[in-house]
């Protein structure tokens, strides 16, 4: 068997697609390591507890927590740096890419692995570099980096750049994956290559063997509940037309936000919810991974609000919607590429809506609520296709038919 190495640019457990890849590809026998950063002392802490009895690795490239304050420091300020640079000259800098990019690469001619898989935008310069060295080199496109994030945040994102390291590495890596057949499809249509395997972003049925069936979100059981998550509450994710539905909503529900939330967008969005919802409204802090699920399944309804600002978001299906899924919610997600390839297939399991349209939420929201049997036959189909179409269990085995057959040329 081989070793392989997976590079992400984070902690571990806001990694979910690299630790599902690792854990598939060490259960087939493969001796697999898994090389990110740490930045934060619980997200630290989240990532020991994940690696218990797992036969894989996972390490910290280095560790940047406040007990390490220097390096912190020296890191933080050599990409402040690089940004002005580049967004006064056009001078291009890995550093750029993520924290750390340089000594990602170093790691990895030291691992000297069989097969090296990379993800995020780091990975993207990382592989490049292995290529030029002869490496066996894989790569997952977890999102289109080139064509992401808001307008204003690619003012200082080197586009360009990105589009070559993209360009060769689909062109050159056999073992290349992404997240949806609509960003499949696009990518080979733009880069002109045949198609990436498509892996889902599902997650182990099995998992719900672990659901704790407490209520810890929920203040009024007899209400309706609503459920919204990511790493983030911030703008550009829907939640404006959330905030701008409630005034046509007529039946009243409680609204379960998830996420990290900054100081700065705080005011931002508490100036546009109605004040007669805000004692509706409860925000929670994220969550560990092993608690994530039992918390989304105290809910009815899992909210998939993307806006396709850019093509990344047309074509890639979050994990949220998939979690929906697994937890037997109900799904309203916004009609995006990636999102219609789901809700077009199973139509059942919710409704799907315009993006920032607040009365088509508002309709959607009301539809499944104003008979007890529809958003019971909704939340059971959801169920059902979780199990049924969209575990990981079905798309664990595409990951192994590409990594051997990356392994065999």
């Amino acid at each position: 068997m081989a070793k392989i190495l997976i590079l992400t640019s984070g902690h571990l457990c806001n990694a979910p697609r690299p630790q599902k890849e690792a854990e598939t590809l060490a259960n087939a026998g493969h001796d697999v390591i898994v090389l990110g950063f740490w930045f934060d002392p619980e997200l630290a802490r989240r990532d020991r507890l994940l690696m218990a009895n797992k036969k894989w690795q996972f390490k910290p490239i280095f560790d940047l927590q406040s007990n390490h304050q220097f390096k912190n420091l020296y890191i933080r300020l050599q990409s402040r740096l690089v940004k002005g640079v580049f967004k006064r000259f056009s001078i291009f800098s890995p550093e750029l890419l993520g924290y750390g990019t340089k000594e990602m690469l170093n790691v990895a001619y030291q691992t000297n692995a069989e097969l090296t898989i990379v993800h995020l935008e780091a990975g993207l310069w990382v592989g490049n570099q292995l290529l030029d060295k002869g490496f066996r080199v894989g790569v997952d496109f977890e999102d289109w980096y080139s064509e992401d994030l808001l307008p204003k945040d690619r003012v200082i994102r080197p586009i360009k750049h990105l589009r070559v390291l993209e360009s060769r590495l689909i062109r050159n890596c056999t073992y290349s994956l992404t997240t949806s057949h609509a960003l499949a499809e696009a990518l080979a249509k733009n880069y002109q290559v045949v198609k990436p395997t498509v892996i889902y972003n599902a997650f182990p049925w099995e998992e719900r063997q672990n659901i704790d069936n407490q209520m810890r979100d929920r203040k009024n059981v007899k209400l309706p509940s609503l459920h919204w998550f990511s790493q983030t509450i911030g703008p550009g994710r829907g939640l404006e037309t959330l905030f701008q539905a409630l005034p046509y909503l007529k039946i009243s529900v409680e609204i379960h936000l998830r996420g990290n939330y900054p100081e700065s967008y705080r005011q931002q969005f508490e100036n546009i919810i109605p004040c007669e919802w805000r004692d509706r409204i409860f925000i929670h802090p994220t969550v560990p991974n092993t608690e994530l699920l039992s918390r989304i399944a105290e809910h009815d309804i899992g909210l998939a609000l993307e806006v396709p600002y850019c093509l990344n978001r047309q074509f890639t299906i979050t994990n949220k919607l998939f979690q929906y899924l697994q937890a037997g919610l109900a799904v309203i997600a916004t009609d995006t590429a990636g999102q219609r390839e789901i809700l077009s297939q199973q139509p059942k399991i919710g409704r799907l809506i315009p993006s920032n349209n607040p009365c088509a939420l508002a309709k959607a929201i009301e539809d499944l609520l104003q008979t007890p049997s529809k958003l019971s036959a909704a939340k059971e189909a959801a169920l059902q296709v979780g199990e049924d179409k969209f575990c990981w269990e079905l798309q664990a085995d595409r990951i192994l038919q590409a990594a051997e057959y990356a392994l065999s040329i």
